[in-house]
């Protein structure tokens, strides 16, 4: 699949590893600190390549790997323990867990482990199946669709390589990112059948979190800070 890819601007974190936009703007997770900024979405950015803050709070996730927006809340991938990047906090996940947060306050709203154990790399919350969230289940190399009422896998569906990250879900299928090898898969929902994918050639910076916008698709890289458009 042919596309335009296109860096905009620089996050407001060193390792920003998961990113939503909104209708207010678009949120980004930092790895490291496991604060989440909302930012202006801009197309075209000042000569630094940066773009205003809106606001930022403080969260309870660790090694965020992962974010996404839905019923009122965020939703963070906490993949293990955030010890690697400062103090161990008794709130950190001993392995993959998925926090629901008050986007206004940071406050754990709820957490629930993997269902595979083992760690994370992305959610997404499902809005054509509302109720439910997607997440990579890594331990496995899959995807698993679950139920947030009751916490119980509804679907899970293989992925053609390691490292699946950023997830996007379409009305006709779900986009997810593999870092390693620096391609984007679209699968068929119901067979798990590939349908399209879309390369990201060096230099252009490695996809990890990813995000639906109008007109195409955004990751953030969490090596070198940059946020990327794919027009698709």
């Amino acid at each position: 699949m042919t596309v335009k890819i296109e860096t905009l601007f620089r996050a407001p974190y060193a390792l920003p590893n998961g990113l939503q936009l909104t209708g207010e703007g678009l949120w980004i997770a930092d790895q490291i600190t496991d604060r989440v900024a909302l930012v202006e979405m801009r197309d075209k950015v000042d000569e630094y390549g940066v773009t205003p803050l809106i606001k930022e709070i403080a969260t309870e996730s660790s090694n965020t790997s992962g974010l996404t927006c839905g019923d009122g809340s965020l939703w963070l991938a906490a993949n293990g323990s955030g010890e690697r990047w400062r103090k161990k906090r008794p709130t950190d996940a001993s392995s993959g867990d998925i926090l629901r947060v008050d986007p206004q306050t940071g406050a754990t709203q709820n957490r629930w482990p993997l269902p595979t154990g083992g760690g994370t790399h992305g959610v997404e919350f499902d809005a054509f199946e509302p109720g439910n969230l997607w997440l990579t289940t890594l331990k496995n190399q899959t995807i698993t669709q679950m139920r947030i009422s009751n916490w119980t896998p509804l679907k899970t569906l293989s992925l053609p390589y390691p490292r699946a990250h950023g997830i996007v879900r379409l009305k006709d299928g779900i986009w997810v990112v593999h870092t390693a090898d620096r391609v984007i898969v679209k699968l068929d929902i119901s067979s798990g059948k590939e349908l399209a994918r879309i390369l990201v050639p060096a230099p252009y910076p490695e996809p990890h979190g990813l995000s639906i916008c109008n007109d195409g698709l955004l990751y953030c890289d969490a090596t070198s800070g940059w946020i990327v458009k794919i027009y698709c």
